[in-house]
């Protein structure tokens, strides 16, 4: 799986990480409140089709992608989600939809929502839905060297969810 070849990368450049598991968990906010890490410092990742090319976004869990923004960064002229089908292939080391935030690792260009910045830790997926990787932003950032842009927003979810606790 891909946490082994991740660890050996951390590893080689010295960045300190906290592997975490928790029970499997399919959305980026239901990890959070299993983690019991804010859901701002969860980052997810979407691949997503930009005119001819797939790209992966990194934003937290906590919103949703701003399209109009990410075409400004991007200049492409077609953008969509790209669907798990269509990108399955791309991480063949990884779960569906639970590829990690290094882009780099697989060859593809990565874009990330400036708001992750506002915390001084980040985590996400490790390539199974069982297990994350957290981390500071800023190792992350020198890593993985992103494009860092405004291209996300709050999205709105009941106060039942947000307020859910185990």
């Amino acid at each position: 799986m891909i946490l082994q070849r991740l660890k050996v990368f951390l590893d080689s450049h010295n960045v300190k990480y906290v592997v975490i598991s928790h029970s499997p968990a399919y959305t980026a906010l239901e990890i959070a409140a299993l983690a019991r890490i804010p859901g701002k410092e969860i980052a997810k990742t979407v691949i997503i089709n930009a005119d001819d090319k797939k790209i992966m976004v990194v934003l937290p869990a906590s919103h949703m992608v701003d399209f109009t923004s990410l075409r400004s960064i991007t200049n492409a002229q077609h953008m969509e989600l790209t669907s798990e089908q269509q990108f399955k292939n791309l991480f063949p080391e990884c779960e569906v939809g639970a590829m990690p935030p290094f882009g780099n690792l697989f060859n593809l260009e990565v874009i990330v929502a400036e708001s992750l910045a506002e915390d001084e830790m980040i985590a996400f997926n490790a390539g199974t839905h069982k297990e994350l990787v957290r981390m500071t932003y800023r190792d992350f950032v020198q890593l993985v060297e992103p494009k860092v842009g405004k291209l996300s927003f709050p999205k709105r979810y009941s106060i039942a969810r947000e307020s859910w606790d185990m």
